[in-house]
């Protein structure tokens, strides 16, 4: 997810990162050498580089957008060992998008999907399959097992956390987001550069900026950048060219243009040392913290809605997620006001304080999210929807699409 959050650009000074992060294997086979032999004869790479990638341990974080163009190009590359983190099943929304996973994975654990395509592509790639949660207890752990990690997260949360389990490591990695038509590409290092903390000092407010299930993603950025991705990889790895270390590539797909801003460390920042709170760093609210009092769940909110068209009960329904995700799949009698106005304080008006009002959502985060701000606005007589509209298809309606 690229971010409408505006990034924290600076006249920049010179980077220099070292020479090939790793060192090369004893040699190639004559199948590797067949197989790898257009990079063999580009003088840059050579036979050396492709020694050096094919002892390369990377690490990408999740098999998604970013995940499935990367895995797929760096197995191709013929680097040795791909290390995959990513908790998720394939979903049929996934396949607009990634395209390491096929009609006969949905259902399937992403990784195994992932590992299946990438043995299909390239036998000769070791992978490593990590069916985690990335969070701050295993972090330090996983990433100490890889040279370089690429992060295709779709969150500011694990963000952070990739970052500064990098730079307590002492690792690089590529980053890269997507959001609508807009892609970011950058390398973090922070013994010789400037981190993502350079680049984005602080959280955006919770809420502000959709995810691209929210929001949504034009599927062939995807490509765009997490091709990207891994030709910084590669460059890093092998030791050629000049790495997007100082700088942040910028691409508006509808556009068809590229562009680069600069990014220097702050010289007043202080090394990072330990992980934190990445969640509370961000804002984001739990669901839980709602409280149970304040939740109804989807055969509530039929009994509700029921009532209210017999005339025997009143109440403001309250769809907080963004008109795309409301013209594919509503509930009817629902009025939309999407989160971030709400969070913003532009839409207290349209919500009266002497009506109960229920707030849904896709899955109930963002729901959970309004209905604290709404409590902490003075609100009392509000609730919000248990697991969104997917529990209202599930329960309810079950011939309306999901997404």
């Amino acid at each position: 997810m690229a971010s409408k959050f505006t990034p924290t650009a600076a006249p920049a000074t010179p980077q220099t990162a070292p020479g090939p992060l790793v060192e090369p294997a004893d040699g190639l086979s004559p199948a590797e050498v067949e197989r790898y032999s257009r990079h063999l004869i580009i003088p840059e790479i050579g036979a050396i580089g492709q020694r050096r990638l094919k002892n390369a341990k990377v690490l990408v974080i999740g098999a998604g957008g970013l995940g499935s163009p990367a895995l797929l190009y760096l197995a191709a590359a013929g680097v040795g060992t791909l290390g995959i983190i990513d908790d998720d099943t394939v979903d049929l929304s996934n396949l607009q998008r990634q395209v390491i996973h096929g009609v006969a994975d949905v259902g399937r654990p992403k990784i195994e999907s992932a590992r299946d395509a990438i043995a299909a592509l390239n036998p000769l790639v070791e992978v490593r399959l990590h069916n985690v949660r990335l969070d701050a207890g295993n972090a330090l752990e996983l990433f100490a097992g890889y040279d370089l990690i690429l992060d295709g997260a779709d969150n500011f949360a694990t963000r952070y956390l990739v970052n500064d389990a990098a730079a307590i490591l002492g690792k690089p990695y590529v980053w890269g987001s997507i959001f609508r038509f807009d892609g970011q590409v950058s390398v973090f290092w922070e013994q010789y550069g400037p981190t993502y903390r350079d680049l984005y000092p602080e959280a955006p407010p919770a809420g502000s900026v959709p995810s691209c299930g929210e929001g949504g993603v034009f599927g062939m950025l995807c490509a765009a950048v997490g091709s990207l991705m891994v030709t910084e990889a590669v460059k890093l790895i092998t030791g050629v060219g000049r790495s997007l270390l100082g700088r942040v590539a910028l691409f508006d797909a509808l556009g068809g243009t590229w562009r680069e801003i600069k990014v220097s460390r702050d010289p007043e920042a202080e090394r990072i040392t330990e992980l934190t709170d990445y969640e509370a760093f961000c804002g984001i609210t739990p669901a839980a913290d709602a409280g149970t009092e304040h939740t109804v769940t989807a055969t509530q909110l039929a009994t509700m809605l029921a009532s209210r068209t017999a005339g025997l009960k009143d109440f403001h329904l309250v769809d907080v997620r963004e008109t795309g995700e409301y013209e594919i799949v509503r509930i009817d009698g629902a009025v939309l006001i999407p989160q971030g106005r709400i969070l913003a304080g532009d839409a207290w008006h349209e919500l009266p304080q002497d009506t109960d009002i229920v707030f849904h959502c896709k899955a109930g985060t963002r729901s959970a999210a309004v209905l604290a701000a709404a409590r902490a606005a003075g609100y009392e007589r509000v609730s919000h929807l248990e697991g969104g509209i997917l529990a209202w298809v599930r329960d309810v309606e079950p011939d309306k699409p999901v997404y």
